[in-house]
């Protein structure tokens, strides 16, 4: 009996760990493989054994009341002891297995990762790769990711981290837009094109087309045709003969070796913000993470090459 109490409370305090990190049992459900009511009883029972509310608990909304607060900082720091013994445990394996929680944008995980998991689970059969996908930034550590995959040098102290390739960034179009309309030679004459242009949706400004131009790099923001605030409908626009869009290497890939769309000023393009994966200290001497990380470098880094 004494060890069955010992089990509750450790399922409770995790439960409750997680479920203050992210504001829901529903979320912290999600990010245990556990159901949002088995989240909610753990936490109930927990609050009985203790005799304290932990949450202050409406219907749309999960909060840490002061005694909650204050147990919170040591509860997350038990549940990623009892992370890193898991992953201890799992390092000792030779083989990768067990399930892989990824977490990454949405152009990433369609065009990079997603095309490239076939060959991965071929070689790794037992991995169970699940892809958490977002353009929102998420704190890995809290939400129990093992790899996240991302634009830029994002430095946080708790990660490790590998870039895996640069980003290039080039300009395509639909090869009946280019009978059409003939194909430019220097970006001077991209404004007598017509263009699709993105606008970010974080600042709400159009995006600026990158050129290098001899040792300089210039930036354009061309009279656009069409602006969409989306990448995918910057393909879709352009592959239909929409004109010409600056479009990432690894985006256009597949399009390119269908023959739907045909590199723009590729001697112009230009390379920055770099494809990076991060992971938790914790995650360290995991295989499947190992695994992954070698395998998506690969992808990454033949896909960075693309002309």
């Amino acid at each position: 009996m004494k060890e069955q109490v010992a089990v509750e409370r450790l399922t409770g305090l995790f439960a409750f760990a997680r479920a203050g990190s992210l504001g829901s049992y529903t979320a912290a459900a999600r990010s245990l493989g556990v159901s949002p009511s088995a989240v909610s009883k753990s936490v109930q029972r927990l609050e009985q054994r203790l005799g304290l509310s932990l949450f202050t608990r409406t219907t749309r909304s999960l909060t840490l009341t002061a005694e909650g607060r204050e147990l919170h900082e040591h509860a997350v720091k038990l549940l990623r002891d009892a992370e890193a013994i898991e992953q201890i445990a799992t390092a000792v394996r030779a083989e990768p297995s067990g399930t892989l929680r990824i977490a990454t944008s949405l152009p990433i995980g369609l065009h990079l990762i997603a095309p490239s998991l076939p060959a991965f689970r071929t070689r790794h059969p037992k991995v169970i790769v699940d892809i958490r996908l977002d353009d929102h930034y998420v704190d890995i550590v809290e939400q129990g990711i093992d790899v996240a995959v991302r634009l830029g040098e994002l430095a946080d102290s708790r990660l490790l981290s590998r870039r895996l390739a640069p980003l290039r960034l080039c300009a395509f179009a639909a090869p009946s837009y280019l009978a059409a309309r003939g194909t430019p030679s220097h970006p001077d004459e991209i404004e007598a094109h017509d263009t699709v242009n993105l606008r970010v949706q974080s600042t709400g400004r159009l995006f600026r087309w990158p050129f290098r131009v001899g040792d300089r790099e210039i930036e354009i923001v061309p009279s656009s045709g069409v602006i969409v605030d989306a990448s995918e409908a910057v393909i879709a626009t352009t592959v239909a003969g929409g004109g010409i869009g600056i479009i990432a290497a690894f985006i256009a890939e597949a399009y390119v070796a269908r023959g739907e769309l045909v590199p723009v000023l590729a001697d112009y393009a230009i390379e920055r913000h770099g494809i990076t994966a991060l992971w938790p200290e914790s995650r360290r001497g995991n295989p499947a993470v190992r695994a992954f990380i070698d395998h998506i470098q690969n992808a990454a880094r033949r896909i960075a090459g693309l002309r």
